[in-house]
């Protein structure tokens, strides 16, 4: 057992065992990285589908009165109704540290700068005389966001969600996050407080999968109590049952994505300094005892160096224990590769949450990449500063999924609808070709639908 010389009270239970995986020397194919790779071993969805079927069932039959059963049972807490009344937002936000409140200010302006950059543009395409083709991005009617509980507390992620959804024009947004019992049945203070400085007055303490289903289905009020209306997108990480409910509620809303457990891969030669590695692979490590920190390197004296680095700021972090079991997890390890090449298919078969590039030239080398929710490029672009103040958003694809999704961003949020305003000339210009496609399909009811309008002449 090791004490932190700096945290006495912190203990080590467990010597940190970061994994060494050797792919020097070896040609392998993309399914045989994907296999090579760290990954955890994580309780899957099908292991949670029951009882998440059974709360959405129990939240769908007896609304309020199930949520309050869940939340006692979950989280300790006896309430009468889920939402936050506008009084306890207004506290929270009075009673906020100073200098926290201007960090989630100047976080907030830095996130929506970036966002309403990525709205897209409505375009107009002039197909011909009087044949106009228009796609318009138009935003959904109402969201329902959801902020996790658990071993730490996200502010953050109250931006993360929220503001790429107000950048979208969205004009309905609640948010849920669960009850805590050390503050009166209500979500943490920070969660309130930065949601009202974002403007968002429609709160809930309500924790998990009966999060996700209250919002997707809705909840009616009986007896004078105030309804909760369904959303059209439910969006924000969580645990093995948030993400199992967001799969099983797909299709009747839309979701940004079923995020996992949280992960960071680094990219780094020789050049890299040991404890800037080591740093990074801690800071996602204390997120929770499964996080993965997975080192890519073709250099054996850095992988070295950084072992040596993350024993001796392990055993000084505050959550020492959390963080020695996650970097001693199967989800982490050092990857070596024969060079550069290598190491890049290496980070491209991971497809990671975070990737950090520390190598030379690595503006260049992060150009290359091509699976990756967010790519922080040099020594002084840590995953810190995506998580909190870079402007980019933290709520990105896990396990892998990065090689086919994207992070959370304004498109989640908004529609692509189509126009199509064509004259009479301009139809009566491709008719033929309508009613030619159509008998090639066996569909003539198509090309006459077309013809009866030229009819009698």
């Amino acid at each position: 057992m090791t004490i932190s010389p700096e945290n006495p009270a912190t203990t080590v239970t467990a010597s940190l065992d970061f994994r060494s995986i050797d792919l020097r020397g070896r040609a392998l194919s993309l399914a045989e990285l994907r296999a090579a790779v760290p990954r955890a071993q994580h309780q899957t969805v099908a292991d949670a589908e029951q009882k998440v079927l059974d709360i959405i069932a129990a939240v769908r039959s007896r609304g309020f009165a199930a949520l309050g059963e869940f939340a006692l049972a979950f989280d300790g807490v006896e309430q009468s109704h889920p939402r936050v009344p506008a009084a306890a937002l207004a506290e929270a936000l009075d009673s906020l540290d100073p200098a926290v409140r201007s960090a989630l200010e100047e976080s907030i302006s830095r996130a929506r700068r970036f966002a309403a950059a990525q709205r897209p543009a409505d375009v107009d395409v002039e197909l011909g005389d009087g044949a106009v083709v228009s796609q318009n991005w138009v935003p959904v009617g109402r969201v329902g966001l959801y902020v996790p509980g658990g071993l730490a507390v996200y502010p953050s992620s109250v931006i993360m969600n929220v503001v790429p959804a107000q950048a979208a024009g969205v004009p309905s947004v609640a948010l849920a996050s669960p009850p805590q019992k050390e503050f009166g049945g209500l979500p943490h203070p920070t969660i309130l407080a930065a949601a009202a400085l974002l403007g968002i007055d429609e709160v809930y303490a309500i924790g998990g999968a009966q999060a996700v289903a209250a919002f997707a289905y809705g909840i009616p009020g009986p007896g004078g109590e105030e309804t909760l209306e369904p959303v059209d997108v439910v969006t924000g990480p969580g645990n093995i049952f948030v993400a199992t409910a967001k799969r099983l509620v797909k299709g009747v809303v839309g979701i940004d994505s079923e995020a996992g457990t949280t992960e960071i891969a680094i990219l780094a030669d020789a050049t890299a300094r040991p404890d800037f590695v080591a740093a990074d692979l801690i800071s996602q490590a204390e997120h929770d005892p499964k996080a993965a920190s997975v080192l890519v390197t073709d250099s054996a004296e850095l992988a070295a160096a950084v072992d040596a680095e993350l024993k001796r700021q392990a055993a000084r972090t505050k959550h020492s224990e959390r963080v020695v079991t996650a970097l001693s997890g199967p989800q982490s390890g050092v990857v070596l590769v024969d060079d550069l090449e290598q190491g890049i298919a290496v980070c491209d078969a991971y497809a990671a949450e975070h990737l950090e590039i520390m190598t030379a030239d690595a503006p260049a080398v992060a150009a290359r990449i091509r699976n990756a929710g967010a790519i922080f490029v040099g020594d002084y672009s840590p995953v810190s500063l995506g998580d909190y103040c870079a402007g980019s958003n933290h709520v990105l694809p896990t396990s892998g999924t990065a090689a086919f999704s994207s992070g959370l961003n304004v498109t989640t949020f908004l529609r692509a609808v189509q126009l199509i305003n064509y004259s009479r000339p301009a139809l009566e210009e491709v008719s033929r070709h309508i009613v030619s496609l159509a008998g090639a399909e066996d569909l003539p009811g198509h090309g006459d639908a077309v013809t009866i309008r030229f009819a009698g002449e």
